[in-house]
């Protein structure tokens, strides 16, 4: 059973009284309600009412909405809940983890290349004090994967690096900043993203690394958070095959489990030897890594009774909400597995203050994107942008002697059609102009489409302008990378924008060449010719005035890089 006196709960006689005093006044809808967090889209006061008085959910995310809309829709959430709800956002990067409004400050992998914890303090500290300005309780961070394998992209970014010590320092930090403004965390993906390629929102994840691997790395990570006195953990659909056979001897393959869905991962793993005692969250039911497992009548409440607390999104609430009914009569969920989640989301709504809301003051939106905030991002990418390699020492950039500078500038396909071209590319314009560069831009296939002009020529490399020409008119060329992708695909490489663009680095053998990452970190795998690389992590206003600061010498690189940049290869060390 759950101890509500211990770490992380640590609840005195009164919050445990608000606890057993709540749970035994519930009718069965509302206790069943209190497993599901919505994910809200709709805020008309009919839909949100209508998720508190007829669904009675125990913790809502959402997306989009301006920032007092946000702060309107979680007000009413707590004004009209019987029970309090956990609000939670993803402040994995600051505080636009929970508004769009909020202040970017650093990704996990910009605080991985910082020599300090100041800039993951920096990042978390913002990121807590902006979600909780617009009610937030709860974060799903830290990202406490340990990244091994160079090719997954679906949290280079996101976690803090390769090193378990260091991934447990920095999250740890985070946690610490989250802690202070009473907003509980949610680590996440346990058992552990970050050893394979492959995208759990498109197919199971599979951690394989072997047993004593994993306690060395992963289970290192979790077991120094859980003794720090972490809250929550969001489960994956990620499996662990190693530690599924250990503990299931005889188990078939055909058995193994993302551990969402694996008892043998959640209660013998993390609960018995890791000795976690706080609450499990699903990660989002509608991935593929947990739907193609089994039927949505059978993994909804297969989730509980495996050991999770909490059921991340809806996909039709009735229906969810029913299976969860149909699980707890056929005794698939037992009334103990029920009472024990039960306790531990009023657990932590009682540890939080929840038994005693006051909801913030609208005033205390003004810290949201302050001009403070975003000084912090400064020094943030300062500290944190690496030049990764500068075989033919071309840095420092003085814009007198090579003044006339080309910028090749690839963007993700996606983004670019629904969006329009990428703010990043004139913004980064605007600061290599302001630092003295004659600066020529071609549009790419993009930005012709979206103004309706016909593309160029896709053989345009080979009708280029004389190389001489080329050479007269350009003393150097800035190769910028600023590819993103989401549950698209199971790994983000470089793409032009048409077969035999002008975009491929043809250049690099006739005048000086810079690349520029501003967000993945393992680019050097489709470029090695490259002799000067930098990975500045992010494309927000102050990391790219930091990237021409350093490019023109006015600043000095700090950040420092892992050998996953080097994608196991000698080439793109040269």
């Amino acid at each position: 059973m759950v101890d509500l006196k211990a770490k992380p709960f640590n609840l005195d006689e009164e919050q445990i009284a608000w606890v057993r005093k709540t749970l035994d006044s519930m009718t069965l809808d509302e206790k069943v309600g209190q497993l599901f967090i919505n994910l809200t889209l709709r805020r008309d006061e009919e839909s949100l009412s209508e998720l508190v008085s007829k669904y009675h959910i125990g913790g809502v995310r959402w997306q989009g909405g301006t920032l007092e809309e946000v702060y309107e829709q979680n007000r009413f959430f707590q004004e009209h809940s019987k029970v309090p709800v956990l609000i939670a956002a993803n402040t994995e990067a600051g505080g636009n983890g929970a508004v769009s409004e909020g202040t970017l400050i650093a990704t996990g992998a910009a605080c991985g290349a910082a020599g300090t914890d100041e800039v993951v303090r920096a990042m978390a500290s913002v990121g807590a004090k902006e979600a909780k300005a617009v009610g937030c309780n709860w974060v799903f961070a830290p990202v406490c994967d340990v990244v091994s394998n160079w090719r997954n992209t679906i949290v280079n970014t996101r976690a803090f690096g390769d090193d378990p010590k260091l991934v447990a320092k920095r999250s740890l930090a985070y946690m610490e900043e989250n802690m202070k403004q009473d907003i509980a965390c949610a680590a996440k993906h346990f058992p552990g993203d970050g050893s394979e390629e492959r995208d759990q929102h498109l197919v199971m994840g599979c951690n394989d690394l072997s047993t004593d691997e994993w306690d060395e790395s992963y289970g290192y990570v979790y077991k120094e958070l859980i003794d720090g006195g972490l809250d929550s953990i969001m489960a994956g659909h990620i499996c662990q095959p190693a530690y599924s056979r250990k503990l299931r001897p005889g188990i078939k393959d055909s058995e193994i489990k993302p551990a969402t869905l694996a008892p043998e991962l959640l209660q013998d793993l993390l609960r018995k030897k890791l000795g976690f005692n706080g609450l499990i969250v699903t990660d989002a039911t509608h991935m593929v890594g947990l739907t193609a497992t089994m039927p949505r009548k059978d993994y909804i409440p297969g989730v509980v009774a495996a050991g999770c607390d909490m059921i991340l999104f809806f996909n039709d609430p009735a229906e969810d909400i029913q299976y969860i009914k149909d699980a707890l009569e056929s005794g698939v969920i037992t009334k103990e597995r029920l009472e024990e989640a039960l306790l531990r989301i009023l657990g932590l709504k009682a540890k939080l203050g929840l038994n005693n809301l006051k909801f913030p003051d609208k005033k205390d939106l003004a810290i949201v994107g302050c001009k403070e905030h975003h000084k912090k991002a400064e020094m943030a990418a300062d500290e944190s942008i690496t030049l990764v390699k500068d075989t033919q020492n071309i840095l420092p950039l003085d814009p007198s002697r090579k003044k006339n500078l080309r910028l090749y500038f690839i963007e993700s396909a996606p983004v670019s059609l629904l969006n329009g071209p990428d703010k990043a590319k004139a913004n980064l314009i605007k600061e290599l102009e302001a630092a003295g560069f004659n600066v020529t831009a071609p549009k790419d296939y993009y930005e012709l489409e979206m103004e309706q002009q016909s593309p160029f020529n896709k053989f345009k490399v080979m009708g280029h302008e004389s190389r001489e020409e080329f050479k007269k008119n350009t003393d150097l060329v800035l190769f910028v990378v600023n590819m993103k992708g989401y549950a698209q695909t199971n790994n983000v490489r470089l793409c032009y924008d048409a077969s035999h663009s002008s975009q491929n680095p043809w250049f690099v053998g006739e005048v000086p060449t810079i690349a520029v990452s501003l967000n993945y970190t393992n680019h050097l795998y489709d470029i090695p010719m490259m002799k000067t690389y930098i990975n500045a992590y992010c494309d927000s206003p102050e990391y790219l005035h930091a990237l021409v600061d350093k490019l023109t010498g006015k600043s000095n690189f700090k950040g420092s890089a892992n050998d996953l940049v080097w994608c196991g290869r000698w080439d793109t060390r040269l």
